[in-house]
């Protein structure tokens, strides 16, 4: 069974970074959520998830059992839903707010910070010596 794990995350992360790769921003945002949810899997899956004792020390012990589940993965886990969640909503509002100002979701298409020039390069009003 571990091996069906083992597979679907390499499954999830490998098609998160397929879509990752691609030109159009949505395709992007869905293989970030992927990537997400591969990275989740892999840290649930971490914890032991076959035991059914739960996480509790009995009263008069000083330890946990030694077949108990392990909470911490668990509270990862929850963590990581919730940060993954709020990267994917960030990244849809900056894909509607780039659509919006650009009109396209293609990335290549998306060129006005090149009109800009380059930060570095010299404006016509500074005046450039060399002292050589």
């Amino acid at each position: 069974m571990t091996l069906v794990y083992a597979i679907t995350i390499a499954a999830y992360v490998g098609c998160g970074l397929y879509m990752m790769l691609s030109r159009h921003v949505v395709r992007m945002i869905l293989g970030l959520t992927l990537l997400t949810n591969g990275a989740i899997f892999l840290i649930f899956f971490s914890g032991r998830i076959g035991s059914s004792m739960p996480p509790v020390i009995p009263q008069g012990s000083d330890a946990l059992s030694a077949d108990a589940a392990n909470a911490l993965p668990q509270a990862l886990v929850l963590t990581a839903i919730v940060i993954g969640f709020a990267l994917t909503a960030f990244a849809i509002a900056l894909a509607l707010k780039a659509y919006r100002s650009l009109g396209t979701l293609d990335v290549r298409e998306m060129k006005a910070a090149e009109a800009l020039g380059a930060p570095d390069a010299p404006s016509s009003s500074q005046t450039v010596t060399n002292h050589g």
